[in-house]
């Protein structure tokens, strides 16, 4: 599984860097998704950011 955020659309609200800091972070101001594979054990964490993301700006590559 691998995620994106599509920087766009990002309105930098942090949901998904609370629900899953390990693969997002808002360090540039708006959410980025780690580069390369999800570690199996985060990936039900990455759907939710995923589906709670009130702009739908992650996508999931599985």
């Amino acid at each position: 599984m691998k995620a994106f955020v599509d920087e766009n659309t990002c309105i930098s609200c942090g949901l998904c860097e609370g629900v899953c800091g390990d693969v997002f972070s808002l360090d540039t101001g708006v959410a980025v998704a780690i580069e390369g594979e999800v570690e199996s054990g985060l990936e039900d964490s990455v759907r939710e950011a995923c589906e709670g993301c009130p702009v739908q700006a992650i996508t999931i590559e599985e």
